[in-house]
């Protein structure tokens, strides 16, 4: 059968890290590994309330197909509280999608043509880079900072790279390194972008999770000339089984994205679209985002006391001010793949750093989540690794 496959087929992975999910399932481990929500924040109770109402109220249209654009309701509230952060917006600049993962999934169909070439942060998320690498692109890494990329190796990569077809960016609180742009470089980002004529794809999944300081601008809302696709989703500030994300771009771009995702699945569920509706109406969605926020600002809290008690000296990592993740970086001769092997035989896990590489190379970094283990595990997980480390680190 594999001759009949095809070449974009053929060169699918799995997700490293959901091959290392299916490890963690066991619940005797203590698993670092997944971007995953505390389950025990989400609504459940209020949810039960909003899908009777719904379904009393609209059930026989909530069971139906309808619009690719999505529930209008549910798009003029994302545009308001996109409005409410400095992106000037309304409802028909907005596409709601089957996650952001799918929002992804298009950029690539939209913009690669095989042998096209995609300029990343370095490191970068692994979930954008599998979704672009099916369309069949390269990618050239762009040197980052504490403050996001360095802009002299964009425009260097952007000279001597050909067939640049946009830059891909998650600005707050980067995943994997955690790390924010400062408003300097998401300035630069935008004029170097008009210089070149790039579009710039901006993922902001964590955005709304800062524990401390005061937000930055979004790329997106320095916007003048509509080269930026913002893609944003509930899977964090609500959950993620509910797949619920969007993009918000420029007429003439969301166009696109619209007739894709017609010939993708038709739309995004009917009865998921009006349930989070429903809840952004009966609920204050903010107070929700708060109680989030004081949950997983304490657990990195933790996570970093633990770290510093039990972890080794080599280890360097920054604590961010937000998101959900720690960025932990080794001597340049460990292999943290070998050190994974060691710590799931001691019922821990965590994602290899050399995941993030899209070309590869790197392999002495581990990305730590600290938002669903509660703080206890975090503890007991965080002194095992120490251990494990400085047994292995020579």
């Amino acid at each position: 059968m594999e001759h009949l496959y095809s070449e974009r087929a053929k060169a699918i992975k799995a997700s490293e890290i959901r091959e290392i999910l299916k490890l963690t399932q066991q619940p005797e481990i203590i698993s670092f590994a997944g971007g995953l929500p505390a389950p025990e924040l989400f609504p459940i109770e209020a949810m039960k309330a909003v899908a009777c109402k719904v379904l009393d109220e609209n059930g026989r249209e909530a069971l139906q197909y309808s619009t690719t654009e999505g529930f209008a309701p549910l798009r003029e509230k994302i545009a308001q509280r996109q409005n409410d952060m400095g992106i000037q917006c309304n409802r028909d600049d907005i596409l709601i999608t089957s996650g952001s993962q799918q929002g992804l999934d298009f950029t690539g169909k939209i913009f690669i043509n095989p042998g096209d070439y995609v300029l990343c942060e370095s490191p970068s998320y692994l979930g954008a880079v599998n979704a672009f690498k099916a369309y069949q692109c390269a990618f050239k890494e762009v040197e980052t900072d504490s403050e996001g990329m360095i802009l002299e190796d964009l425009e260097k990569s952007i000279i001597e790279t050909p067939n640049v077809k946009f830059v891909y960016v998650i600005p707050d609180f980067q995943n994997p390194s955690g790390r924010t742009w400062s408003l300097e470089r998401r300035r630069g980002l935008i004029k170097i972008a008009e210089k070149y004529n790039l579009v710039i794809i901006e993922d902001n999944p964590y955005g709304e999770l800062r524990f401390e300081g005061t937000s930055i601008a979004s790329v997106k809302s320095l916007d003048t000339d509509g080269r930026v696709v913002y893609l944003g989703t509930f899977s964090k500030t609500f959950s993620p089984g509910i797949r619920i994300g969007w993009v918000c771009a420029s007429p003439e771009i969301l166009n696109k994205y619209i007739l894709v995702k017609q010939s993708a699945d038709l739309q995004t569920s009917s009865l998921a679209q009006r349930e989070l509706s429903m809840f952004l109406d009966l609920y204050d969605f903010d107070a929700h985002i708060d109680s989030i926020r004081t949950v997983y600002k304490k657990r990195l809290q933790v996570m970093s006391d633990a770290m510093k008690r039990f972890f080794p000296d080599s280890a360097v990592y920054e604590i961010p001010k937000g998101g959900l993740f720690v960025w932990v970086i080794l001597p340049d001769h460990v292999d943290t793949r070998k050190i994974l092997v060691k710590a799931i035989e001691n019922k821990v896990a965590f994602v290899p750093g050399g995941s993030f590489y899209p070309n590869g190379g790197r392999e002495n970094a581990m990305r730590l989540n600290f938002s669903n283990m509660p703080e206890e595990k975090i503890v007991e997980g965080i002194e095992r690794l120490g251990k494990i480390l400085k047994e292995m680190i020579l």
